[in-house]
């Protein structure tokens, strides 16, 4: 059978194929009232036709830890218990697929209060405007030159919010998540104090290297104590701001090499696996793209920090995917826009490698 079939095992849990769905934002949940926040028709309907498709493990939209934490008013939170409840019917079904669900635990700092990408381009809402607030950041730093300026967070804020991530960890696994994913990647909260570019703190949260991971860690240590042992944490990173390894940049950022030392420090910590993406903090950062473009970035972690790593970006073929896990690039690759097109990708990609990915009984003729 070819590699992309095989399971996988993390801690106790088995996920029985290679071919994951990358989590990715629908901006369609209630903004406000008693619903706001809470997964609906749309997100079940999104979700359970990849799980039917073969997907091996599904990692849902980013889920903001509190309200200002949502990148849009439209995201999906699990900051409160009805959110929680409301995802225990999609997980249940994903599970009646022999798929994992996963869930993003996420803070967009800076980049809160923004439009839906197919609205405005996604601008940021000013504070005044309806469902605006104000962002929150490691420094008074924009995202961009017509952004909103976020406040900077207090110690005591910094520490809350670790603590909202504990929580929204504990109502996760209530709502029937397996693994839970932090989101440090792609200019959001934890990415931001990561990076030079973004952080300018003199505190503990600064400065060093040790400074600026400090809160990624604090997070990992407060969902860690919270998680089940025997259940798998990921975590998601930008491997790189793509501003210091660009002679042409002089802006100062997160590099690839600090993705490594930081990997090495969250495999210690106790992150199971390694999600990795790149960019998303520096606008106007040259990216160098292509088919695959970031696998080099997780097959580096992967034999530098030696933690098993997930690829993801611009894997389209079945071929290209098994040769990321055959080739020892990655432990898994997660699919976003390919399955945004295709979500039986997993059915093609067995039938075209000769592999086998679960299928419904409803299906059996097809």
């Amino acid at each position: 059978m070819a590699s992309l079939f095989t399971p996988v095992t993390l801690r106790s849990l088995t996920i029985p194929n290679r071919i994951w769905m990358a989590a990715m934002c629908q901006y369609s949940a209630e903004p406000e009232g008693e619903t706001v926040g809470v997964p609906t028709d749309w997100h079940i309907a999104h979700l359970a036709a990849r799980a039917t498709g073969g997907t091996g493990l599904i990692v849902t939209e980013a889920t903001a830890v509190s309200p200002e934490g949502r990148i849009s008013p439209y995201d999906l939170g699990i900051w409160n218990d009805t959110q929680a409840a409301a995802f225990q019917r999609i997980t249940a079904f994903l599970k009646s697929q022999g798929t994992v669900p996963a869930i993003q635990l996420a803070h967009a700092g800076r980049k809160a209060s923004t439009e839906r990408t197919w609205v405005d381009g996604g601008r940021q809402i000013a504070p005044d405007e309806p469902y605006g607030w104000t962002p929150l950041g490691p420094s008074t730093i924009s995202f961009a030159p017509s952004s909103t300026t976020p406040e900077e967070l207090t110690t005591d804020r910094i520490r809350a919010i670790v603590q909202e991530f504990a929580s929204a960890a504990r109502r996760a696994l209530e709502a029937g998540f397996e693994v839970a994913e932090i989101h440090g990647a792609h200019g959001y909260l934890i990415h931001q104090f990561l990076s030079p570019y973004s952080n300018h703190r003199t505190d503990e949260y600064g400065g060093s290297f040790e400074g600026r991971t400090r809160f990624a860690l604090e997070v990992v240590d407060a969902v860690r104590a919270v998680w089940p042992k025997e259940l798998p944490i990921f975590f998601r990173v930008s491997a790189t701001d793509w501003l210091t390894e660009n002679p042409e940049d002089d802006r100062d950022g997160w590099t690839a090499a600090d993705t490594v030392r930081f990997a090495k420090e969250l495999h210690a910590h106790g992150v199971d696996l390694v999600d990795v993406s790149t960019g998303g903090n520096a606008p106007g950062a040259k990216i160098v793209t292509g088919p695959g473009y970031q696998v080099p970035f997780a097959e580096q972690i992967r034999n530098e920090a030696g933690v098993p790593t997930a690829a993801v970006g611009m894997i389209t073929e079945p071929a290209q995917a098994q040769h990321v896990i055959a080739s020892g690039q990655a432990d898994a690759v997660l699919l976003g826009r390919e399955l945004l097109r295709n979500p039986f990708w997993a059915r093609r990609a067995a039938k075209e490698l000769g592999g086998q990915v679960g299928t419904p009984v409803q299906y059996h003729r097809a």
